[in-house]
């Protein structure tokens, strides 16, 4: 799931572009008008003597007040680079020294939150929360959250009262509240479907499902406020524009959708009203990105497609 991370650089009018392939992450970086482009490959580093490369499964920015890191998760751990990927600042292992037979080891799920910290999933279903110093190399495991039963599949956050929401596979969300130490402020049942990706916005859970369908709840309450069939299969990507809170989803069924979210100035109610349909043809869709944030051009990513394919607003 959520194979595109996103870096936007405004002062340098640059957009850096990240995708995992296997046990490699494609960095690209474009400008603007998309005439300049730039490419390297960031082969998993793994501590120890690894024998084989682990799979990654997830790359992410995380953007803090201080400083910017490049987050990729895999089978064997986490590991956070500087945010062009030279150099790698702190590397993770998972500690499991005889996993069941049938069971998968990952880390997946990444999020900053609280302008110190970064959380990141694990296939057990335990977030790991990580202190993050404003430079150098001291990152420390800070906070291990115990609530979910099955594996994490997406985290997100915001700046609010309601600042953190983790998924996992059988389609649960915790809502957390994370100042000095993170409380759980809301658990969100599963209905029998995965939960894929999750955002948040002005108090907004967006939450992406495995049946095509967005639900949005209250962060606070963890209310249901809205259901909508937003695609004809799983749901692979979700992501909002923070200044203007268009929403986006992509799908399998080759489908990229843009949503609008607001809340009602008489009711304070929750809103969504669709704007905008794409196909990427014959293209099952495996990352879904805004390049910007008031959500005026995405990125899209599928699988066994080499390339990622950008569109905007004309």
């Amino acid at each position: 799931y959520n194979n595109l991370s996103v870096l936007p650089l405004r002062d340098k009018q640059l957009t850096y572009f990240a995708a995992v392939h296997g046990s490699t992450v494609s960095l690209a970086s474009a400008s603007a008008d998309g005439l300049s482009v730039s490419h390297r490959q960031l082969q998993a580093k793994e501590g120890g003597l690894a024998v084989s490369a682990s799979i990654v499964t997830q790359a992410s920015w995380c953007v803090l007040p201080s400083r910017v890191l490049l987050v990729l998760t895999s089978q064997k751990g986490i590991q956070m680079y500087e945010s062009d990927g030279s150099i790698m600042v702190y590397w993770h292992a998972l500690d499991v020294l005889e996993p069941p037979p049938a069971q998968a080891v990952f880390a997946r799920g990444i999020a900053a939150a609280s302008g110190r910290f970064i959380c990141v999933g694990t296939s057990s279903g335990l977030v790991l929360v990580f202190d993050i110093p404003s430079k150098g190399t001291n990152i420390t495991l800070s906070e291990v959250l115990e609530e979910h039963r099955d594996s994490i599949t997406d985290i997100a956050s915001e700046d609010g009262d309601a600042d953190l929401v983790t998924a996992d596979d059988s389609g649960a969300l915790c809502v957390w509240r994370s100042k000095e130490e993170f409380s759980l402020l809301t658990k969100i049942s599963a209905f029998g479907w995965t939960c894929s990706s999750v955002k948040l916005w002005n108090g907004v859970i967006a939450a992406g499902y495995g049946n095509g369908q967005i639900r949005l709840y209250e962060a606070m309450s963890g209310a249901l406020r809205a259901t909508v069939s937003a695609h004809a299969r799983w749901i692979y990507a979700l992501d909002l524009a923070p200044l203007t809170g268009k929403l986006l989803s992509g799908a399998e069924d080759s489908y990229v959708q843009i949503w609008k979210l607001s809340r009602s100035p008489d009711t304070g109610d929750i809103e969504i009203e669709h704007c905008h349909s794409e196909c990427v043809t014959d293209t099952q869709l495996c990352g879904a990105r805004f390049c910007d944030p008031e959500g005026n051009a995405f990125a899209a990513t599928g699988y066994d497609l080499s390339e990622i394919v950008r569109y905007g607003q004309v």
